[in-house]
């Protein structure tokens, strides 16, 4: 009785982290509408801020994330094909879309939207599979693995609502879309409880192929989207967010791999 007293409580407090994570990578976008600073204005410099969080965050989270986890279970695995397989991936995904777009009424809604909802699902997904993982170590490696991802997750996330906006949904279904895409998080800690070991071995993997989609998106669309609304009186105001996104994430990191 024991025993399954303290498995449900070690599930249950992987459930209510994830839940918290969830909830409140939700509160820049909920901060974002209170405010009411997401006018049309606003939407290109929170596209440029986006670009820079999403592909700092494949090259300097996810890929070193990757290697060293492929290198802790000795798994001899090129971390560069699963990453190359997300970027065709995500070619060919927003090529089918293209097609489909322009053959139906999409009311404007751009492909780039099916991409973030996949590559931001994984990652949350990998999330919650690391904070039950670590819960199950020790429940206070896995409250201080909430913080840490709670920490990155709140920039990451108000990139993503940006761009849900930004490909042509409306603010109220961004932020849906983004909860939901949250909750996958908490799918990936309830089965990572019962089937960590199940999971380990393709951690790496997703965990590249997500960076390969986050690549494919920021230079593919975000990048591109920045270069065409390029103004040559605000050319270094429009870049600044790029590179406050970069440095921003940057910081985080270092902040949180040293503690």
């Amino acid at each position: 009785m024991d025993f399954v007293r303290i498995v449900n409580n070690m599930l249950t407090q992987i459930i209510i982290a994830n839940i918290f994570i969830s909830l409140l990578s939700l509160s820049g976008a909920i901060m974002i509408l209170w405010k009411k600073m997401l006018t049309k204005n606003i939407i290109p410099y929170l596209v440029s801020f986006a670009a820079g969080v999403i592909l700092t965050t494949a090259f300097l989270d996810l890929f070193p994330e990757a290697v060293e986890q492929a290198e802790s279970l000795g798994l001899d695995i090129n971390i560069f094909l699963p990453a190359f397989l997300g970027v065709i991936t995500s070619f060919f995904i927003e090529r089918f879309l293209l097609w489909f777009h322009h053959h139906e009424h999409t009311h404007g809604i751009k492909p780039t939207i099916f991409l973030i909802i996949i590559g931001d699902g994984i990652h949350n997904f990998i999330d919650g599979i690391t904070i039950a993982a670590t819960y199950l170590a020790n429940p206070t490696l896995g409250l201080m693995t909430t913080v840490a991802i709670a920490a990155h997750e709140i920039p990451q996330e108000i990139a993503d609502f940006s761009i849900l906006v930004h490909s042509g949904l409306s603010k109220k279904t961004a932020l849906i879309v983004n909860g939901l895409s949250a909750l996958t998080a908490v799918m990936g800690g309830i089965l990572g409880f019962y089937f960590i070991n199940s999971f380990k071995a393709g951690l790496p993997i997703l965990l590249a192929f997500s960076a390969g989609i986050f690549i494919y998106i920021s230079c593919s669309d975000l990048i591109p989207d920045l270069h065409r609304d390029y103004k040559e009186q605000k050319k270094w105001i429009q870049a600044l967010p790029f590179v406050a996104g970069i440095a921003l994430m940057y910081v985080l990191m270092l902040l949180l791999r040293e503690n």
